[in-house]
């Protein structure tokens, strides 16, 4: 019989070793480390992130892998369910370019609990964070549009497929447990995009995605068997999560470098808004409107996102991390869209209602992007502002340099673990293909007794 894509996908990862990966490879997924911990530990002080530390604990059981901004280390399921929602708690994750989803919520978590768990090494790490974020995206790539159109959330959904594969890796699985586990991730995939609101919602959904990762490599080394045809069968993954797929997406150029393209947020709210920040940013520096003047505020879109983010009157912080009209009102007030802007307590201010209450979307098809934002700001004397931005900062085209990732990481966890540890956790990670345990980083991330009610500087 001929291989399963299952199969020949576990065959191409178990191949997988360190001093084999690409350095860009190597780059990309180290530059993400620093990022997914950053974020995870702010949000690990959010109302969110407090429920899953406490959910989290509620089962005892061994002290495995750390919860990333509690005091307690907890098995390693549990720790990865809490830290991805920790990590996915601020809107500041990572961006792939075709579907939007974040790599790091599901994979990184599911890594590191596992990593630490084992007490496996930096450069074993690092072989299954590349490995975890390849499976990831090749699911999306053979999954999407459709699946996202039908209303499944693609981080969870693929997200659990690379969880199981990194978790794999540090398990040290042999290719037909691989095969296997990716079977359980399967019958667990899961997560809708019914998840906008006021509510805490979008916070969950790489929780079990991370847990249930873990969980399936561990089944699979304990002797559970899954179905080798998870991915193409006829009431399989594609077949059940989409209307159009292409599996060949899944094993295309298995002999080739993989490139991971990954992309970074610095802006705290959904990736489609922040071509629309950008551009009231450059009008604020560019033109320095006078905000009493404003009259009117024209947002063209790309029909593929138009009628997303439309919301000018967000209830909570939460509802305005999806809402474009808030995000360029503060943008055009703060000249920045960080967490700290997103507080409940600023959502009724004067001229933030005043500006988001203002934005008119147009849907333009001739704009060349799909996240493509083109805006029109008018003043009360016909005078008119235009900014038009494709690829946002942060994208491929226009990175952020590895000094701005540190700014990022640096505001994020000075308030929460002080200026020398979070110091020390930024080296850490400079140098972690030289640890000989990741638990030695890991639990730099831990908070002293006396240090367990800092807050982060952000909203609860």
């Amino acid at each position: 019989m001929p291989e399963t894509i299952a199969e020949t996908l576990a065959a191409h990862f178990d191949a997988f070793r360190y001093d084999k990966l690409p350095d860009e490879t190597l780059k990309a997924v180290k530059r993400l480390l620093l990022d997914y911990l950053g974020v995870a530990v702010a949000g690990s002080q959010t109302a969110s992130g407090k429920a899953a530390r406490t959910f989290a604990q509620s089962a005892g059981g061994n002290e495995e892998a750390t919860l990333v901004g509690d005091t307690k280390r907890i098995p390693a399921p549990l720790a990865a369910f809490a830290n991805a929602i920790s990590s996915h708690s601020v809107e500041l994750d990572d961006i792939d370019v075709l579907a939007l989803f974040h790599f790091s919520p599901p994979v990184y978590s599911a890594a590191l609990a596992t990593a630490e768990s084992q007490g496996r090494s930096g450069k074993d790490l690092l072989t299954a964070l590349a490995a975890g974020c390849e499976m990831m995206e090749r699911a999306s790539k053979a999954a999407n549009n459709s699946l996202r159109n039908r209303g499944y959330h693609t981080t969870p959904t693929c997200g659990g497929f690379g969880a199981t594969v990194a978790s794999a890796l540090l398990l040290g699985l042999k290719p037909e447990e691989i095969v296997s586990a990716l079977g359980m991730a399967g019958a667990q995939a899961g997560g809708l995009m019914e998840m906008y609101g006021p509510s805490m919602q979008k916070r969950f959904n790489p929780g079990p995605a991370a847990r249930d990762g873990v969980t399936s490599a561990l089944m699979a080394k304990y002797g559970f068997t899954g179905a080798a045809t998870i991915f193409e069968g006829e009431r399989g993954f594609l077949a059940a999560f989409t209307d159009e797929n292409d599996p060949s997406q899944l094993t295309a150029d298995l002999s080739k470098p993989y490139q991971l393209d990954i992309e970074f947020k610095p802006y705290s709210c959904a990736r489609p808004i922040h071509n629309a920040i950008d551009c009231a940013l450059e009008i604020r520096r560019r033109d320095n409107p006078d905000l009493d003047r404003v009259v009117g505020i024209s947002m063209a879109r790309h029909p593929d996102w138009a009628h997303y983010h439309q919301n000018p009157k967000p209830r909570t912080y939460h509802e305005a991390q999806m809402s474009l009209p808030y995000s360029v009102a503060v943008a055009l007030t703060d000249g920045q869209a960080l967490f700290a802007q997103y507080n409940n307590a600023r959502l009724g201010e004067p001229m933030l209602r005043k500006l988001s209450e203002m934005v008119d979307f147009v849907p333009d098809a001739s704009l060349p992007r799909g996240v493509s934002c083109r805006m029109t700001l008018t003043l009360d004397d016909g005078t008119e502002y235009v900014s038009q931005v494709d690829y946002p900062k942060g994208s491929i085209q226009n990175p952020m340099s590895d000094e701005e990732l540190r700014a990022k990481f640096d505001s994020l966890t000075v308030p929460v673990l002080g200026a020398a540890r979070s110091a020390e956790v930024a080296d850490k990670i400079a140098a972690v293909e030289e640890l000989g345990d990741v638990g030695e980083l890991m639990r730099l991330l831990s908070l002293g007794a006396d240090a367990a009610t800092t807050k982060a500087n952000a909203p609860a």
